[in-house]
């Protein structure tokens, strides 16, 4: 561990560069100062381009009041396929008395076109959810552990140590079952009980989570209060710790900073970012915990920034315009509201 402390950047110190390259980007006559910004911009971390996870079908819907029908859900998922969305939240396999949203995943999958364009995912907190996720065919579980005590007893019914104990059991046998699976720590960023959460659990955390070989790590800001420093010193902890494993983020926007986290996440070099289709969402076990980053205000921020995804803009803004036509009600994304720049990419 002293080795992973001395790679990592000591948390409260900026290292985005092309934040710094920006405090000073004149020179005297108001000319950009092109070679310091290059070699500035030289050391980023970000990547040409990322791939967005739908989570809307799963984590959008399932704080909703309003039961969206198996057919609608199953027509969700194929407009975000059409879209060019090549990995998506499509269920959960939980208690239905608890999340009732969720009551029908086993035919949402059923009734799913397997083409190959995309990959649906399934939510499992236990054993039961990964042998009923198995059954139904997904293509990858995510096995969501949780990082403190008292936000793990209202999501799950046992103690952090234990969701990270449970986690290794499915992740062994979906490894053994040949099943892709996934491992997202919940509460990454903070608790909505317990407060702040050091970082150093939460690397703690995925150094056992690890042990069994996820195909990724997910650090979710399950409640909205992380920012942009917290956001890039997590990230390369994480990858300080694993250089090989492939990072997703997930972020909410529940304190309006969900796309600033999301821009500082690419720039640390999160392969994956998790958003919702308008912006719906949120966890009906942590309170105000509102919704999800929104896809389409995500994905203009990375068009005009040239970090391609291969998902069509439009497409995504017109099934967004679909759902809140379903739902009933406004969604929280601006880009349905302000509509499109004419530049943009």
């Amino acid at each position: 561990m002293a080795e992973d402390a001395a790679a990592w950047q000591a948390p409260g110190r900026w290292r985005s560069s092309s934040i710094r390259a920006a405090a000073h980007p004149y020179d005297t006559l108001g000319r950009e100062v092109n070679a310091n910004r290059e070699a500035q911009l030289g050391n980023s971390a970000m990547a040409n381009s990322v791939t967005l996870v739908e989570v809307g079908p799963r984590d959008g819907l399932q704080s909703e009041p309003k039961i969206m029908p198996t057919a609608e859900k199953v027509e969700f998922i194929r407009r975000s396929v059409d879209a060019g969305i090549t990995r998506i939240e499509v269920v959960s396999f939980v208690n239905p008395k608890r999340v009732p949203q969720m009551a029908d995943a086993e035919e949402v999958l059923a009734r799913l076109p397997r083409d190959g364009r995309a990959s649906y995912i399934g939510l499992i907190l236990n054993m039961k959810g990964y042998e009923r996720a198995r059954a139904a065919k997904v293509d990858e579980v995510g096995y969501a552990v949780v990082a403190t005590d008292t936000f793990a007893q209202k999501n799950q019914g046992m103690t952090s140590a234990e969701t990270v104990a449970a986690w290794q059991e499915v992740g062994a046998l979906a490894k053994k079952d040949g099943v892709k699976s996934s491992v997202i720590i919940g509460g990454a960023f903070g608790c909505p009980f317990e407060g702040e959460v050091p970082p150093e659990r939460i690397v703690d955390i995925a150094h056992r989570c690890a042990e069994v070989s996820p195909a990724e790590i997910c650090l979710a800001d399950t409640i909205g209060c992380a920012d942009p420093r917290r956001v890039t010193d997590l990230i390369q902890r994480v990858k300080a710790a694993f250089p090989a494993m492939p990072i997703r983020v997930h972020l909410h926007n529940t304190r309006n900073t969900g796309l600033a986290n999301a821009y500082a996440a690419v720039e640390a070099g999160a392969q994956f970012l998790d958003a919702s289709t308008g912006g719906i969402g949120g966890c009906p076990f942590a309170p105000r915990a509102t919704g999800n980053i929104p896809l389409e205000d995500l994905l203009y921020m990375l068009n005009r920034m040239g970090v391609s995804t291969g998902v069509d803009l439009d497409k995504v803004i017109a099934t967004a315009q679909w759902v809140e036509d379903r739902l009933g009600k406004p969604l929280p994304a601006m880009l349905g509201k302000a509509g499109v720049f004419p530049n943009a990419s």
